[in-house]
């Protein structure tokens, strides 16, 4: 029997929500203690807006972390934009919630992973009935690996330089270090 309904791509719809309601806490709110967050998008999808350097650097994916040094977060209905520096620069990027591949916030044990063909991978456990198929975030793996990446070296600069006010925090890392093998 097919899925006329298309259960899995209204799932991803939701679980987007998610993120946009917890980005919007975050704006208004900002983050308490040592929350941070991982976001994960690819740069080639429509309406994301990214520098040519970034791009460059991160040709289909990119993960940026939301900590201390991040200024300006605005979230719209269908898209957040945000300023990050990357190496002492900084750069504002706009990304569709459309565009978003994963999502974890590691202080709370909370992760969510999408597919760009709609179908939901997210952790499962909580509801009544797990579907086939779904592989959760490796928490565990994402905090041991946050701060660097597969060389050890960090990809983004997290100094405040002096060039963007705010006391917030971001960092790039590649996603492929969080998959699992």
């Amino acid at each position: 029997m097919s899925d006329y309904l298309n259960y899995k791509a209204m799932v991803e719809d939701a679980l987007r929500g998610v993120v946009r309601t917890a980005l919007l806490q975050v704006a208004e709110s900002g983050l308490r203690a040592n929350h941070h967050l991982y976001i994960s998008f690819s740069t080639d999808h429509l309406g994301v807006v990214v520098s040519e350097y970034l791009h460059g650097k991160y040709p289909n994916e990119m993960t940026i972390v939301l900590q201390h040094q991040y200024w300006d977060l605005e979230i719209g209905d269908d898209l957040f934009d945000v300023t990050l520096t990357f190496n002492k620069v900084p750069e504002r990027l706009i990304v569709p919630f459309a565009a978003l591949t994963g999502f974890a916030d590691p202080g709370v044990q909370f992760g969510l992973q999408f597919q760009g063909d709609g179908a939901a991978n997210m952790d499962v456990s909580q509801l009544p009935t797990a579907s086939a198929g779904l592989e959760p975030l490796d928490l565990e793996e994402l905090r041991a690996n946050a701060a660097t990446d597969e060389t050890g070296e960090n990809d983004a600069d997290s100094d405040n330089d002096g060039e963007a006010p705010g006391s917030n925090d971001a960092n790039v890392v590649a996603l492929d270090q969080f998959r699992k093998k």
